[in-house]
């Protein structure tokens, strides 16, 4: 083997895959716009098992074209359209992932010029409803309109990706849903396109855009109005697409560790809700030293000997760590518990503490509301008042403080939100897809934390901080 060559098909994968915010566009109607018309260039057909004369007309009109298949087909249209296509969309469901462990370094391998992406078929719909969802046993109940609305987010889904296939930038998608009375899907606004463009960028995630068909028909007949909608839609693409801020990572002071990837996880959804920043991790990470930069660890699994001990060591330090059903034996049990409630009790461990959960979350609502009081005023990244249907996500270059806050509005209606960002800001801009950069708003300093207002937000918006400079 050419171990040189061998890394460097390495290089070209990870290089290519450290972008972020690109949309896709999944296309079923014969009549196609060109490339430099529609402006997003990234096509995916439906493999039909050959390389199509639909393929080689994007081609033609300026489209990288990717075709969608199954694992099992990927080989195949790999050999057929190696000339032709840009990439191989591979879907996998969860009960697939451990074939695609095997599958996908021998399809990069063997297929060097061909890009393979991982897509995740079972996303959300990205909305708000009005009802609550709670998991009991494993079944999920929906509950009676609360006071604050229910959203839709696929923030978790994306965290879980980001842990399951770390050297791909996550890609997913969705199906618009429901009929209406007449047996068709009610039409789709370019909000609804655009918050679903506007979430993946946020989330710094790619998506696969599903293009209603009446639409793309419109499109291709030249109607005056389906261009203004997609303008729109185009406008949120450019916006993510075009960021400078590549480099930065997702801030986050909980970590969450799993046995198993479960993207419907819904206590890791009601973190993401709750605005709470979480970083997903597995089983093995509680032996590194990756837990180092949290304030509060949640484990969904069952320590062993090694991972008991790094349990203690971060408690000792100062940690709050909080373990979910893991009944067992364990070092911290030789200290004298407080017992919380019926089904909790804590082991106070050094400048830290050990919770112990006998029960699973069976109200992750309520869970979630737990764990930000556990973290304390002085851990929590980011607080929003008058956001009930906004999700903040704050990123940061490594081991600094919040540089940017991307925010997303499921509501689509404008809102007045005021911010809470840990840290010293001397600058804060606002930005948003149909405005130019920037927006300056005023910082005030309380305790620790900047607080600044933003004026409206109606879809997505995205905040750049200055940190003040150190005294």
């Amino acid at each position: 083997m050419n171990i040189g060559y061998t890394i460097l098909v390495w290089f070209f994968v990870l290089v290519s895959a450290s972008a972020w915010g690109n949309v896709f566009v999944h296309w079923t109607n014969s009549a196609l716009p060109p490339a430099r018309e529609l402006g997003l260039n990234d096509l995916v057909l439906t493999w039909n098992g050959s390389f199509s004369q639909q393929a080689k007309a994007a081609r033609r009109k300026g489209y990288r074209v990717y075709v969608k298949v199954s694992l099992q087909q990927a080989e195949a249209a790999a050999e057929t359209g190696a000339s032709g296509l840009e990439g191989i969309i591979l879907t996998v469901r969860q009960s697939e992932r451990a074939q695609l462990e095997k599958a996908l370094p021998e399809l990069r391998s063997a297929h060097p010029k061909l890009r393979f992406v991982v897509l995740n078929p079972d996303a959300k719909l990205p909305q708000m409803r009005g009802s609550m969802l709670i998991k009991r046993g494993s079944v999920l109940e929906v509950s009676s309109p609360t006071a604050q609305p229910w959203i839709d987010t696929n923030l978790a889904l994306v965290k879980i990706e980001q842990r399951s296939q770390p050297g791909q930038v996550p890609l997913y998608t969705f199906s618009w849903g429901g009929l209406s009375d007449s047996g068709q899907q009610p039409a789709l606004t370019a909000a609804d396109y655009s918050l679903a463009v506007a979430e993946a960028g946020a989330f710094h995630a790619d998506l696969i855009l599903e293009v209603d068909e009446r639409l793309q028909k419109a499109l291709s007949n030249h109607d005056p109005e389906a261009w203004t909608l997609w303008n729109q839609v185009r406008s949120y693409g450019k916006f993510y697409s075009d960021t400078g801020e590549q480099r930065l990572e997702a801030a986050a002071s909980v970590a969450v560790v799993v046995d198993g990837l479960d993207p419907t996880d819904e206590a890791m959804n009601l973190l993401a809700r709750h605005n709470i920043p979480f970083k997903v991790l597995r089983t093995p990470d509680l032996k590194a030293a990756a837990l180092e930069g949290f304030d509060l660890v949640v484990v969904f699994a069952k320590p062993d000997r090694e991972a008991s001990e790094q349990i203690t060591d971060l408690a000792t330090r100062g940690k709050v760590v909080v373990l979910v059903e893991a009944h067992g034996s364990y070092p911290w049990q030789s200290r004298e518990p407080v017992r919380l409630n019926e089904h909790a009790v804590a082991y106070p461990v050094g400048n830290g503490k050990v919770l112990e959960l006998a029960e699973p979350v069976t109200d992750p609502e309520m869970f979630a509301q737990d764990i930000r009081r556990l973290l304390g005023k002085q851990n929590v990244l980011v607080s929003l008042w008058n956001g009930l249907t906004t999700i903040a996500v704050p990123y940061r270059e490594h081991g600094g403080p919040v540089k940017v806050l991307e925010l997303v509005n499921y509501a689509e209606e404008p809102l007045r939100v005021q911010v809470q960002v840990k840290g010293s800001f001397a600058s804060i801009r606002y930005e948003t897809a149909d405005r130019k950069c920037c927006e300056s708003l005023v910082p005030v300093e309380r305790n620790g934390f900047t607080e600044f207002v933003i004026p409206e937000l109606r879809i997505a918006g995205r905040v750049h901080l200055e940190a003040s400079p150190a005294k």
